[in-house]
C-alpha cells in the first residue's frame, strides 16, 4: 500500500503539471496573435478544459478504455455512461499498483482536452466561437477517445505492436490532422496573403508567448513523466532526461536552420523548435537513449522551419504554427520509434501503419464535422468582425481596456 501511495502521489503531481499546460497553450496562442482576439482565444481554452473534462466523465473515459473482449475487432466499444470504480479501483491490484482508478481518470482526462487546444491555435482570429464549441464537443467527446482506444485502450493497433508512449500521434497528430482540415476549410486571415505571397502578421505579446512555451516544457514533465504510469525511479528519470534533451536540441536546431535560411535570429522559430522537439520525443521518451533523443529533437527542430514555410507556400494560414509543431513533428516522432527505439520489436512499418490509420480517421471525422458546420451555421466570422476583432463582436469585451493599441 505504501508503494501505491508513492506512485499515486507522483501521478497526481503529473496530472497537475498536464493541467498547467493549458496555461502554457493559452499564453502561447494569445502571444502569437493580435490583441483584438485575446478574449476569444482565452474563452476557447477555458471552454475546452471545462467541457472536455465533463465529456470525458460522461462518455470519453469508457469509450477510450472500454475493456475490449477477447476476439473483438478492437475498433469501437463502450463500457457505459459515467465512471463507476471497480472493486479493486483503490487498491494495489488496480493498474499494478501504479495509481488509483480516480487518478487514472483525471490524468487521462487532462490529455483529452489537449487535442482540441491544438486546433484552437490554428483557427485563431477568424472562426466563429459557436462553431468551434460544437466541434470541440464532438471531437473531444467522441473522436479522440475512440482513436485513443485503438492503442491505449488495448485496441487493434495495440494488438499489432504499434507504440506511442505519451501521444505524439494519439494526442498531437489527432489534434494536428483536425487543425489541418479546419485551416483548409476556413481559409486564411484577411491580409495574410498579398499577390500570392505570405505576409507576417506579428503577435501582440511575444514575452507572454515565451512564458507559454516554458510552461509547456515544464508541463511536459507530467505529460511524459506521468505516462510511465508509476513513480518507477529509473524509467521516470530517463523519460525526463530524453524529454529535456529533445526539447533543447529542437530549439537550437530550429533557430540555427532559420538563421541560415532567413539570416535573422527568430525567437518564435526558437520557441516552436522547442515544442517540436517535445512533440517528437513524446512517442518514445521511455525507449530512447539521451543521444537518440537529441537526434530526434534536432530533426524535429529542422522540420519546423521547413514545415512552416511549406504551409505558407500552399496558402494555408496557421497563426501559431500548430500544424508544423503537432502534426509534422508528431508524425516524425512516431516513426522515430521504429528507428531509434531500444526495443527491437518496434518497427517503422508498424509505426507507419498506426500513423496512416489515425490520419484517415481524423481527416474524415474532422472534415465531416467542420464541413457540416460550414454548410449549416457557418464557420467564418464576417469581414467586419475579423477586422475589428472577435473580442468586441463575439464577447463584447476588451482584454486590455486601459491599454488600447491601434490595430489596422
Amino acid at each position: 500500500m505504501e508503494l501505491l501511495t508513492t506512485n499515486n502521489v507522483w501521478m497526481m503531481i503529473c496530472t497537475a503539471l498536464v493541467f498547467f499546460m493549458h496555461t502554457g497553450f493559452a499564453f502561447l496562442e494569445i502571444g502569437l496573435t493580435r490583441q483584438k482576439n485575446t478574449i476569444n482565444i482565452l474563452f476557447k481554452n477555458i471552454f475546452i478544459i471545462t467541457v472536455g473534462l465533463l465529456l470525458y466523465y460522461i462518455v470519453g473515459f469508457n469509450l477510450m478504455y472500454p475493456g475490449f473482449e477477447e476476439g473483438s475487432a478492437g475498433f469501437l466499444d463502450f463500457a457505459g455512461f459515467g465512471i463507476i470504480p471497480p472493486e479493486n479501483g483503490m487498491t494495489p491490484e488496480y493498474a499494478d499498483g501504479g495509481y488509483t482508478w480516480w487518478t487514472d481518470f483525471l490524468f487521462q482526462g487532462m490529455f483529452a482536452a489537449t487535442a482540441a487546444t491544438i486546433v484552437s491555435g490554428a483557427v485563431a482570429e477568424r472562426m466563429k466561437i459557436g462553431a468551434f464549441m460544437i466541434f470541440t464537443i464532438l471531437y473531444v467527446g467522441l473522436v479522440y477517445p475512440i482513436a485513443g482506444s485503438w492503442k491505449w485502450g488495448g485496441g487493434f493497433l495495440d494488438q499489432i505492436g504499434f507504440y506511442d508512449f505519451a501521444g505524439s500521434t494519439l494526442v498531437h497528430s489527432v489534434g494536428g490532422w483536425a487543425a489541418l482540415v479546419a485551416v483548409y476549410l476556413l481559409g486564411s486571415r484577411i491580409g495574410k496573403f498579398k499577390n500570392g505571397k505570405p505576409q507576417a502578421i506579428p503577435g501582440h505579446n511575444i514575452p507572454i508567448a515565451t512564458a507559454g512555451v516554458l510552461i509547456l516544457w515544464l508541463g511536459w514533465f507530467g505529460f511524459n513523466g506521468g505516462s510511465v504510469l508509476s513513480a518507477d525511479p529509473e524509467l521516470t528519470s530517463l523519460t525526463l532526461v530524453t524529454t529535456c534533451m529533445a526539447a533543447a536540441a529542437g530549439g537550437v536546431v530550429a533557430v540555427s536552420v532559420s538563421f541560415i535560411k532567413y539570416k535573422n535570429l527568430d525567437l518564435t522559430m526558437f520557441l516552436n523548435g522547442i515544442l517540436g522537439g517535445l512533440v517528437g520525443i513524446t512517442a518514445g521518451a521511455d525507449v530512447m537513449t539521451p543521444e537518440s533523443a537529441i537526434i530526434i529533437g534536432g530533426i524535429a527542430g529542422a522540420l519546423i522551419v521547413f514545415a512552416v514555410s511549406f504551409i505558407d507556400a500552399i496558402k494555408l494560414d496557421d497563426p501559431v504554427g500548430a500544424i508544423a509543431v503537432h502534426l509534422i513533428c508528431g508524425i516524425w516522432g512516431t516513426l522515430a520509434v521504429g528507428i531509434f527505439s531500444t526495443n527491437p520489436e518496434h518497427t517503422v512499418l508498424i509505426q507507419l501503419t498506426g500513423v496512416a490509420c489515425y490520419a484517415a480517421f481524423c481527416i474524415i471525422t474532422s472534415f465531416l464535422i467542420i464541413f457540416t458546420l460550414k454548410k449549416t451555421i457557418g464557420i467564418r466570422v464576417s469581414e467586419r468582425e475579423e477586422l475589428e476583432g472577435l473580442d468586441a463582436h463575439e464577447h463584447g469585451m476588451d482584454a486590455y481596456p486601459d491599454f488600447r493599441l491601434n490595430e489596422h
